[in-house]
């Protein structure tokens, strides 16, 4: 299991590197990161979430393919647009609807070096755009009015302030 940084956290702003070596530690990560992502509960997870300065991020919608997105880039993305709640790892607790591309084209890698390329609709066109950009250094609520990423922060901070002492 790896730690999942959170809001404040300066990885999470941080433009991504790429992925250069594709060797064994590589497959570990991917795999920590699928085990980090499926305690949490999560849908996808970007590698700056756990710390990781790399261009990497991995999905596992319930009933699809659980798969590892390396060096992604979004080629194409469709005019409409679809508006839905979004929640993010990094900001337990905080939800909010952003608007994206209802459908897109990514090519990435998969562990191996291997390039591939993923045209997706609905839940999986809203994970691979959220997870890129985690890449890039944005979170959801960065894609919100200043008004209402304020009301996120705030939302966020009041959660985080009583988890604390519930821990105490």
């Amino acid at each position: 299991m790896l730690d999942i940084y959170t809001l404040g956290e300066e990885v999470l702003q941080e433009k991504c590197q790429k992925v250069t070596k594709f060797d064994n530690a590589l497959k570990i990560l991917v795999d920590a990161m699928f085990d980090t992502m499926d305690e949490a509960d999560g849908v996808g997870l970007a590698a700056p979430q756990v710390g990781v300065n790399q261009r990497l991020f991995v999905i596992h919608i319930r009933g699809a393919e659980k798969r590892a997105y390396i060096n992604p880039q979004i080629i194409e993305t469709s005019i409409e647009t679809d508006t839905d709640e979004e929640g993010c790892l990094s900001i337990p607790g905080v939800w909010h609807d952003v608007q994206r591309p209802a459908r897109v084209t990514v090519q990435a890698q998969d562990v191996e070096g291997k390039a591939f390329q993923v045209k997706a609709e609905g839940l999986l066109a809203r994970a691979l755009q959220h997870e890129n950009d985690h890449l890039n250094g944005v979170l959801f609520i960065d894609r919100l009015s200043d008004e209402e990423r304020e009301k996120m922060v705030q939302a966020y901070e009041k959660r985080n302030k009583s988890q604390r002492r519930k821990k105490r």
